[in-house]
């Protein structure tokens, strides 16, 4: 078990909703209107990365001349009507966040999401207020897998990163926050459970997974 823990990061899609699911219909959407699909082998590559990252990545495997930001505008227009009724919490979130709030933990949320969606999805389950902050992938200049965001995530709330427990489900995410150096546990979900995450210190089922209340103690 890990030394006393200081401070609990969420990313969020996929590990706190299930927008990674929301985003596989939007890509698919948006390939389908230029007679393409959307595949799994796609997705991992642009999971966990930042906004321009993953558009850009999408653009030079489907061969699309259009701008990463149109294809960015595109994408929320489609979240738009999805969100309000297909976004849900996943298993365990609202366990997690009652047991370090007994703790009296600081937590926060480092996402590769932008910061207009990451406050729109935590608004809609009124969270926002239960975090210290939300850092987004526009307040890096190295997006995951590259640590800068657990580093800024670490001293915003007054610790080290290897007195952090993150929580990440993508292989993206993970590797940013073994880099980091922070106690990384992985959450996978149905798109990522194949992958390899031994650079984890844990891996789970879900945040509803017994170890998760071991760890946070």
């Amino acid at each position: 078990m890990p030394a006393a823990i200081e401070a609990v990061v969420f990313d969020m899609d996929g590990l706190m909703f299930n927008t990674e699911d929301l985003y596989d219909l939007v890509c698919d959407e948006i390939l389908q209107r230029r007679g393409q699909r959307f595949s799994l082998e796609l997705k991992l590559q642009m999971m966990g990365r930042a906004a321009e990252e993953a558009w850009n990545i999408l653009r030079a495997q489907c061969n699309i001349a259009d701008p990463w930001r149109f294809l960015q505008t595109e994408a929320d227009r489609i979240f738009e009507s999805l969100l309000p009724q297909r976004i849900e919490k996943l298993a365990g979130l609202d366990e997690v966040l009652d047991s370090i709030e007994r703790r009296d933990l600081p937590k926060a949320v480092a996402t590769s999401s932008r910061r207009a969606f990451a406050e729109r999805a935590l608004g809609h389950f009124d969270l926002l207020k239960r975090f210290e902050f939300v850092l987004t992938g526009e307040d890096v200049a190295r997006a995951k897998p590259h640590p800068e965001i657990y580093w800024r995530t670490a001293a915003k709330l007054g610790t080290s990163c290897p007195k952090m427990l993150v929580f990440e489900d993508s292989f993206n995410g993970t590797k940013a926050a073994a880099e980091s150096g922070a106690i990384t546990v992985a959450v996978p979900g149905s798109h990522s459970q194949h992958l390899d995450f031994s650079h984890a210190s844990y891996r789970v089922a879900s945040l509803a997974d017994p170890l998760v209340a071991e760890l946070i103690g």
